[in-house]
C-alpha cells in the first residue's frame, strides 16, 4: 500500500509540474516573437513527453499488478525463500540460486507468462532492474496473447 501511495503522490507532483511547465510554454508562445514562440513550442514538448512516459509507466504497473493478482489467486506466486543479511538486504548468493531456478523454469516453458513473471521477480531480487522490466513486459505480452517484443 505504501508503494501505491508513493507512486500516486509522485504522479500527482509530476502532473502539477507538467501543467506549470505547459503554462510557461503557452505564455512564451503568446509573446509572439520568433524566439519566444520557438522556445514556447520546445517547452511544450517536455510535458507531452513526460505525460506519455507517466501514462505508459502507469499502464505497465497496472498490468503487472493484475498478473500478480491472477498468479496469487492460482497460488503460483513465488515464495520468498531468499536469505537475508543481518541488515535485511537480500543475500546475493541466495538471489543468484533462485535466479538460476527461475531461468531454468522459463527455458523449459518459454511461452508461459507465469514463468516469465517469476523470472522478472528473480531479476528484481538480483538487482537487475532493466532485465526485470523486460521479463515483466514479456509476461504481460504473453498473457495478453500478443507476440513478445524482442529486445
Amino acid at each position: 500500500m505504501r508503494a501505491k501511495i508513493t507512486y500516486a503522490v509522485t504522479a500527482a507532483v509530476l502532473v502539477v509540474y507538467f501543467v506549470l511547465v505547459g503554462t510557461r510554454g503557452v505564455m512564451l508562445i503568446e509573446t509572439g516573437t520568433v524566439l519566444t514562440v520557438t522556445f514556447g513550442v520546445a517547452v511544450l514538448v517536455l510535458p507531452v513527453i513526460g505525460l506519455w512516459f507517466l501514462w505508459k509507466n502507469t499502464q505497465f504497473v497496472r498490468k503487472a499488478n493484475q498478473l500478480a493478482a491472477e498468479l496469487d489467486a492460482e497460488g503460483g506466486l513465488p515464495v520468498d525463500e531468499l536469505k537475508r543479511t543481518p541488515s535485511g538486504r537480500i543475500d546475493r548468493d541466495s538471489a543468484d540460486e533462485v535466479f538460476a531456478l527461475r531461468k531454468a523454469e522459463t527455458e523449459d516453458a518459454p511461452d508461459d507468462w507465469r514463468s516469465w513473471f517469476r523470472l522478472a521477480i528473480a531479476y528484481h531480487d538480483a538487482r537487475d532492474t532493466p532485465r526485470a522490466r523486460k521479463a515483466m513486459q514479456r509476461a504481460i505480452a504473453l498473457r495478453e496473447g500478443r507476440p513478445p517484443v524482442e529486445a
